[in-house]
């Protein structure tokens, strides 16, 4: 059946926000394809899920080389539903994609050189049959590679077309600042940094933000739902085929008693507000009106307008926060810190 956006998609059923210094606006809430888009997901589901997304007004979807499984298949998969659903909408979207974690193999297939990131580039647009995507990220910093060649190859794909757009991710502040400086220089401003954030990985309110807000740069924050422990779905137990049933980005280890109470008294505390615990999770990453938008994830429909419904409802009260605060502690699932404190 041919898709028909709903004509009403852009009233009033989501926020944007400027992103940074910017002329670019992002709706409060993305979504990102890292998990639920590979071939093991049916492509009926995700092309269900795409097209509810943009019909409530999300305009802005996030990739990345090795999204699936298999490494590539979410950008395939992507690629197939923007041709047959919605090209004709392609300048109302912001696709992004990201280079830097391993995805060929060979000295040539992972972190930050000049030679991985442009080639990585050009794969992701012949997988998703685009001239170009809006966004294209360092998706981690990396050590042994001069910075300057890094942000030169983020250049090189803006001046070259391939991108709008350059952003980082899972930078530390100090090496977000030297990246927004050495762009800057270049004359291809720093647009956006996409970080994990959540009520239990608050570590970007320990300087980055400053730097964020001091160099005009917008904040994309991911994992907000810390990796679906800040839902419902953990409190009595893992279910089957769950992230943590399976050892993925959250393990079964990380679901000890003491994260878990915390998780309980932050779920009653969103019962008091009238939202889901994974509402009150995404509202709570844009209290801060420094973070553009957060990045949610969706295995269904169903999920994902729950979820969208936390979008304008960003304003908590002096008490709430200070309950909050109480159980929004650190919780060890932080698994891209290694990048970030470089």
């Amino acid at each position: 059946m041919s898709y028909d956006a709903a004509p009403d998609r852009y009233d009033e059923k989501m926020p944007y926000r400027r992103c940074g210094r910017s002329g670019l606006l992002l709706p409060e809430i993305s979504l990102g394809l890292w998990q639920n888009f590979g071939d093991e997901s049916p492509l009926s589901a995700q092309r269900a899920i795409l097209r509810r997304a943009f019909d409530l007004g999300v305009t802005h979807f996030d990739l990345a080389n090795n999204y699936g499984p298999p490494y590539g298949s979410a950008e395939i998969n992507f690629g197939r539903l923007l041709r047959e659903d919605f090209r004709p909408y392609r300048d109302e979207l912001v696709i992004s994609t990201k280079a830097g974690y391993d995805m060929w193999p060979g000295p040539y297939g992972q972190w930050g050189s000049r030679k991985y990131l442009l080639a990585s580039l050009d794969q992701s647009l012949a997988r998703m049959g685009l001239e170009y995507v809006d966004i294209f990220y360092s998706h981690r910093f990396d050590p042994d590679t001069p910075l300057e060649e890094t942000m030169g190859a983020l250049d090189a794909a803006v001046r070259s077309g391939k991108a709008l757009y350059a952003g980082i991710s899972s930078y530390s502040p100090e090496r977000t600042r030297d990246a927004a400086s050495i762009l800057r220089a270049l004359g291809t401003p720093l647009l956006i940094h996409q970080p994990s954030y959540s009520m239990l990985n608050r570590w970007i309110e320990g300087g980055l933000l400053d730097v964020l807000e001091a160099e005009g740069v917008g904040c994309i924050a991911f994992s907000p739902l810390a990796q679906g422990l800040l839902t419902t779905k953990y409190l009595d137990g893992i279910p089957a085929g769950s992230r943590a049933a399976r050892n993925g980005s959250l393990s079964q280890d990380q679901l000890n008693e003491k994260t878990l109470a915390h998780v309980r008294a932050l779920n009653s505390i969103a019962a008091g507000r009238g939202q889901s615990l994974a509402q009150m999770a995404v509202s709570w990453t844009l209290r801060d009106p420094r973070v553009t938008s957060a990045l949610i994830g969706a295995s269904s429909v169903a999920q994902l307008e729950e979820n969208l419904a936390a979008a304008a409802k960003t304003a908590f009260s002096a008490d709430e926060i200070a309950a909050i605060d109480k159980n929004a502690v650190e919780a060890g699932i932080n698994i891209w810190s290694a990048s970030s404190s470089q």
